[in-house]
């Protein structure tokens, strides 16, 4: 075995003891018998079948792949001219062989009548590698017929030599393909295992995320969630869907939560069915009364904006200022403004001078971080992958980011400039993270905004602090927001919930780019100013995103339950819906969700804790003592007083009369940048 320091790739799976019959006429030969080591790798989101004999340090010079039947052979042999000069300690380590499927040619030798052909290793020439995205079938023999062997068939119809194993049976390396493939009993003949990954190689680009079979699909979800989610995700999913049946009508029959498992393997951890999950709270049909009715004001104006602010600068009221932010966002004049508060880059007890001194530091802090990397000579660069592969990334998607809108329309655009800088900059500002696609989408809106690139550079970071683990690797924000908007939407309708799972959909997979980018994809571009805006108020409760979630589904319901929408359809129809929704009604609904759960008394601890309700009128039927418990308010303050909020009426009427609105408790806020 190759020591543990010079293989790059990840061992899955390593059996010794695996056997090549060279001669099937003399198998009681030991000359015929080629000892060795059979290996699964993963590396670089690919996994690798390589065998190769125990004696041999394979001869990277070439690798020979069985034909489609015994009498003949087929070789694949560098060309003299690209044979590689390496040193031997080189040729034993798996670097080598990764070099040469990586960067080699080869040229085709066929051989005919059973001759090998001549090579200086007999047994080097039998040791194979391939990628398991090129795997077609997998033959087994029939049980009880002496040693088990495995028979791989790649999709160029190339069949390898048989694989024996001596020192136990194949089940083992069957269960680690099974992993990263889907394995099914050919109708035709039940030995024969087939691999639904019926699609083409691998395709690493963003327009041709259709283009990959299953397995690279995974991978693709593991490793860059938000490619795998963005461009045609409704046309995506038939393809998984089909990949799980194959395609065979015989093999369309498949247990109701396999799809599920499936897609939740994508990330792991995610757990959507709650009950069964110790630790979790079982949230079962709760009245929740009454639903109000909401009515949204007009946005904030400057001159609304001018009378609660001091001689100094200062913001008077905080607290009612959010409130109308809340209820009717901002006019446009103004965002350039208040954004800098509802991110906290500028503090809202903040004067004006202490603002003006707060630019200036910034300023300075942000042209150095900059220089950082604009710095790097090209010769410093060939030696830093991870800011070369930053800054293509950065340079890919900012060439295809909000390009319909006028301020980045156009080649040679400043705009986009601006953009590739800021995000450059952040690289050096949080190296550990540096760029995840997708955070181009949360930029564009603030640089349109701010017109400005150090502003909006600081506004980005402090969204940023807010979005952070949806871009880490683990997604571990991901799969916690996942699970607590199933655990809403579970206590808003129950019967959805089950209707979703009926149809393998109940892990509201669909909903994940809306979480991802905080819909930016489903919101027009002046839209999602409005909802984003709202959003960092705070108000009205905790993760009020995820409500607005809720909202969405709950609009979408009674189609997709009449319609008797399955998998496919569900996927296609919430694919379809952006651009389609109507911002303002959602924004109603969603609080007027809100609302209705705050005036619950026997609301279910996990959502308390979801949406931070810690109010003395909220109890928890689930306390250990049996008792209803009171939780104490942790906001100084749950009503607030305005002359200019209409009244919520269950009528729908409008009143712009003095009015109390009671109002969960913030308990989240930003701070300052």
């Amino acid at each position: 075995m190759a020591a543990a320091g010079v293989v790059s790739g990840k061992i899955i799976y390593e059996q010794e003891g695996v056997y090549i019959h060279s001669s099937c006429a003399k198998t009681n030969d030991q000359d015929s018998l080629i000892s060795g080591i059979l290996r699964v790798l993963e590396k670089d989101a690919e996994v690798i079948v390589d065998w190769r004999p125990l004696d041999d340090a394979l001869d990277s010079s070439s690798i020979l792949y069985a034909g489609k039947d015994s009498s003949s052979v087929v070789e694949w042999t560098q060309t003299p001219k690209e044979r590689p000069h390496r040193g031997s300690e080189h040729l034993n380590s798996y670097e080598a062989e990764w070099d040469m499927v990586n960067t080699v040619s080869f040229k085709k030798k066929p051989h005919t009548n059973g001759d090998a052909p001549s090579h200086r290793n007999g047994k080097s020439k039998w040791s194979f590698l391939f990628s398991l995205t090129d795997l077609k079938s997998i033959k087994q023999n029939k049980e009880g017929m002496g040693w088990s062997y495995l028979v791989f068939r790649l999709k160029d119809d190339v069949v390898l030599p048989a694989l024996h194993f001596h020192q136990g049976d194949s089940k083992l390396l069957i269960e680690s393909l099974e992993k990263y493939v889907v394995l099914c009993e050919s109708p035709q003949d039940k030995r024969i295992l087939l691999v639904n990954c019926q699609n083409k190689s691998l395709s690493q680009s963003f327009e041709n995320l259709l283009d990959e079979p299953a397995y690279g699909l995974i991978q693709k979800i593991k490793k860059d969630p938000y490619t795998a989610t963005m461009v045609g995700f409704s046309k995506v999913t038939n393809y998984i869907f089909d990949s799980l049946r194959g395609s065979d009508p015989s093999t369309h029959q498949r247990p109701p939560s396999e799809m599920a498992d499936f897609l939740s393997d994508a990330i792991p951890g995610l757990k959507i069915n709650q009950q069964e999950e110790p630790g979790f709270e079982v949230i079962t049909r709760i009245d929740l009364g009454e639903r109000p009715v909401v009515q949204r004001r007009e946005p904030v104006s400057l001159e609304e904006w001018s009378k609660n602010i001091d001689s100094e600068g200062r913001i008077l009221n905080v607290d009612n200022m959010k409130q109308m932010i809340f209820r009717g966002g901002l006019s446009h004049s103004l965002r350039k403004q208040a954004w800098k508060f509802l991110l906290g880059y500028f503090p809202w007890e903040s004067t004006k001078d202490e603002r003006t001194q707060l630019q200036k530091q910034k300023t300075d802090e942000y042209f150095r971080m900059k220089l950082q990397w604009k710095s790097v000579s090209e010769e410093q660069e060939k030696r830093n992958s991870r800011l070369r592969d930053y800054r293509s990334l950065i340079e890919k998607d900012v060439n295809r980011t909000d390009r319909t809108n006028k301020f980045y329309e156009g080649q040679d655009n400043p705009g986009l400039i601006l953009l590739h800088d800021i995000l450059m900059t952040y690289c050096m500002y949080d190296f550990d993270l540096g760029y995840v696609q997708g955070m181009s989408d949360l930029l564009s809106p603030l640089l349109y905004v701010m017109e400005n690139e150090v502003d909006a550079f600081w506004c980005f970071a402090s969204y940023m602090d807010q979005m952070h683990q949806n871009f880490e690797e683990q997604m571990q924000g991901m799969k916690t927001q996942l699970i607590q908007l199933s655990t809403l939407l579970r206590l808003l309708d129950s019967g959805f919930c089950s209707y979703l799972e009926s149809q393998d959909s109940g892990y509201l997979y669909f909903c994940f780019r809306w979480l991802l980018i905080r819909f930016k994809r489903e919101f027009s571009f002046l839209d999602i100013l409005r909802l984003w805006e709202v959003i960092w108020t705070e108000l009205p409760c905790k993760n009020f995103h995820l409500l607005l979630c809720c909202a969405i589904l709950e609009s979408e319901k009674q189609q997709i339950m009449e319609k008797h929408y399955g998998f496919n359809e569900i996927l296609k129809h919430i694919n379809e819906l952006s651009m389609k929704i109507d911002v303002e009604d959602i924004l109603c609904k969603a609080e007027a969700i809100s609302l209705q759960m705050v005036k619950c008394k026997e609301l279910p601890r996990a959502v308390c804790e979801i949406l931070g309700l810690q109010n003395s009128e909220v109890t928890t039927p689930d306390s250990d003592t049996g008792e209803d418990e009171n939780v104490g308010m942790t906001h100084p303050s749950s009503t607030f007083h305005s002359n200019t909020l209409p009244t919520l009426a269950a009528s729908g009427a409008r009143d712009d009369s003095p009015t109390h609105i009671s109002v969960p408790p913030n308990v989240s806020r930003l701070t300052p940048a």
